[in-house]
Parts: structure tokens; C-alpha cells; sequence
């Protein structure tokens, strides 16, 4: 049987930011030949249909979150509806997502494929993880396929040692046509490099959460070089330091000069809620090379190797973390070879078409 229809169910769907969404869409908008439609959780008020980017998407009404976690009553009415109408051959369904799992498998058809895309075990919110533990067991048996990010995260994921057996690591893919320069970013480039006074960079950027480590970021600029400009760019409500300059939640166009403007990337993240890191692919797709805290079992420090792509060091050492990145900046030898390790790295194995033939080799199965 050819495959031809199959619905996604992530937690959320673009225009809404996160690194799920970002998975999500781009597995959508780069896999052609296949009809795809979309139902998720709305991030806003109501029940909305419509199209993103040519693709059907059914966003529902969300009532209230608890343990961070969406309570949708309509989710479900929408699952049941387009198994009956839409007949999908395969639902790709992205976890953590308890709620959804608790309607996938009330309403999904005897003979419908599954594939469960893991993007990160429930860390933080421990009686969360052990309610849902038997619930995502029965998810993850159920499954035809599990997709996992790293071999890392395969290896140290307590919900699926039971199923390496179908597992099949995947890595996340950062989108290229918002990373490759375009026409007139030389000229932004350097205006950001002026804007700071021709200094050397270091920049991150993200949402601030607790596991993103941002914190430790802020805390290490004290001991970074002051000849330096640290740049912390993102949505929330950041923490007040004088050595940081914040310019706010950047438009993809404006974040790119960022990163290429950038001599260091910094991405403090502290627990294994990092699954993977969109960002620190991004980055290094740009040719950044990045420094990161040793996180064990997340995929941050596959994504990033240690010595070859950039530096990594103890995990919430703020003046380890400071120090190496004043190595890249003092060494431009050794800063421009992680650098160009890390861009080669980066477009060999988190680019679209690095994992384009995988995922229709995991379709056709």
C-alpha cells in the first residue's frame, strides 16, 4: 500500500514559536508527494481552521493548562472526526503530550500506522511523569515507529529502553532557507557589529525557562572579557545585568545577521528538558563554534562535540562556562576551526535533506 495521507498531531503548530512546531513543520513542508493535515492545540482563544503555508490546519480550543500541560475537550471530537473523514494511512504524533495520548489511542483505528515522535522524556514535572508513565507505555507499544532525536537521548530514556527495538533515531533540521544569507545582509551585519562598538560577540538566544540555563549565562558575564559584547535575545522577561545587552525577541531576518554577526555562541542549558537544540544547530550551521554545560543523557552534547565543534564544560559552572568562552575569544585560531567543523557538521546532519530519506523510508514501512 502507497502511503498518501498523513496527519500530524504536535502539540502546538506555527505561527505559535517552540522547537516542536518548528520539527513539525518542517517535516510538513518538506516532505512533498504526501497529502498532510494538521490538528493541534490553538495558541490562542478558540477553535480555528485554516491554511499555513498550504497545508490544512485544524487548531483547538484550549481551556486551560495544567502542569504546564493543555486541556483541550475538543481535541478529541477532532481526532474522532478526521479518522472518519480525512482516513490518514499514518498519524505522526509528537510527544510529550499526555492529554493527546490519553485521545489518540481512545479514537485511532485498529489499522492505522503510528509513529510516536519522542522529542523529550517528562523531566521537571515528576508526579506529571510517573501519572503519565503507564499511559505512555501503552503509547509507545502501540506505536509502529518511534522516532528519537539523538542516539544519546535513545540511550539514556528510561520510557524507551523497552523499545529500541523500533526505535530509529532521527535528528531534528534547522531550516536553511532562513539561515543562508540573502541579498543586503552584509550591510545588516555590519551595522550590528557598529551597534556594538566593533567588539567581539557573544551571543544566544531563546525563551526563558528555567532549563534554558540562562541564568548561569548572566552569572558567567561577569567573568567574560570586557572587550566583549554579550547578547541575549528572546521572549520573557530576562533578569537585569549591565554586562548583557537585551534586544528582545528578534524576527527570523534580523536573527540571522545575529548569528552572523556573532563570534561565540552560548547555550547554558542545564537539564535533559534540552533534548536536542535547535538553537546550537542553528548556530552552528552559521559557522559559530558554541560553548555548552555537560548535560548527561540529553543530545546537546551530540549535537555539539565537545573539542571538535565547540567547547563544553561542568554542568552550571558559570566561570567554567565563562572561561571557555574567553578561550574562543582569545584563540582566533581555534575559535575559526571549531567554527568551520561545526558549519560542516551541522549541513551534513541537521539540514532537510539530510533526513528526507529517512523519514520516506519510515513512511513506506
Amino acid at each position: 500500500m502507497r502511503i498518501t495521507k498523513i496527519l500530524h498531531i504536535p502539540n502546538f503548530y506555527p505561527p505559535n514559536f517552540g522547537g516542536i512546531e518548528d520539527v513539525c513543520h518542517s517535516i510538513v513542508f518538506n516532505l512533498a508527494g504526501y497529502k498532510h493535515k494538521v490538528v493541534c492545540y490553538n495558541h490562542e482563544e478558540g477553535r480555528r481552521k485554516e491554511y499555513y503555508k498550504g497545508v490544512k490546519v485544524i487548531r483547538c480550543n484550549v481551556w486551560k493548562k495544567i502542569f504546564s500541560q493543555p486541556v483541550s475537550f475538543s481535541l478529541f471530537n477532532e481526532m474522532k472526526r478526521q479518522f472518519r473523514t480525512f482516513s490518514p494511512q499514518v498519524v505522526h504524533f509528537h510527544t510529550p503530550n499526555p492529554l493527546g495520548s490519553v485521545y489518540l489511542l481512545a479514537t485511532l483505528p485498529r489499522r492505522t500506522k503510528l509513529i510516536v515522535h519522542h522529542h523529550s522524556d517528562i523531566v521537571a514535572q515528576k508526579l506529571l511523569s510517573v501519572l503519565y508513565s503507564p499511559l505512555e507505555q501503552m503509547l509507545l507499544s502501540r506505536a509502529d515507529k518511534i522516532i528519537v532525536t539523538s542516539p544519546t537521548y535513545l540511550a539514556g530514556s528510561r520510557p524507551l529502553s523497552f523499545w529500541k527495538r523500533k526505535t530509529e533515531v532521527i535528528p531534528n533540521t534547522v531550516n536553511t532557507l532562513k539561515l543562508e544569507k540573502q541579498a543586503g545582509d552584509d550591510e545588516k551585519i555590519t551595522a550590528i557589529r557598529k551597534r556594538y562598538g566593533n567588539r567581539k560577540i557573544v551571543f544566544a538566544f531563546g525563551r526563558n525557562v528555567p532549563y534554558k540555563g540562562f541564568k548561569y549565562l548572566l552569572e558567567a558575564s561577569e567573568y567574560i572579557r570586557k572587550d566583549a559584547a554579550v547578547i541575549l535575545a528572546g521572549g520573557g522577561k530576562f533578569p537585569s545585568c549591565k554586562r548583557v545587552y537585551y534586544p528582545g525577541r528578534l524576527p527570523d531576518d534580523e536573527l540571522r545577521c545575529y548569528l552572523y554577526a556573532a563570534d561565540v555562541f552560548a547555550f547554558p542549558s542545564v537539564t535533559k528538558n534540552e533534548a536536542f537544540g535547535i538553537a546550537l544547530a542553528e548556530a552552528m550551521f552559521v559557522g559559530l563554534p558554541s560553548v555548552t554545560f555537560t548535560i548527561k543523557n540529553s543530545g546537546v552534547n551530540w549535537v555539539c562535540l565537545d573539542g571538535q565543534t565547540g567547547l563544553e564544560v561542568k554542568n552550571g559552572d558559570s566561570k567554567a562556562f565563562a572561561e571557555a568562552i574567553n578561550r574562543l575569544l582569545s584563540d582566533d585560531k581555534l575559535r575559526l576551526s571549531l567554527g568551520v567543523a561545526a558549519s560542516e557538521r551541522a549541513r551534513e546532519l541537521f539540514i532537510p535533506e539530510a533526513v528526507e530519506n529517512k523519514l520516506r523510508q519510515l513512511y513506506g514501512k
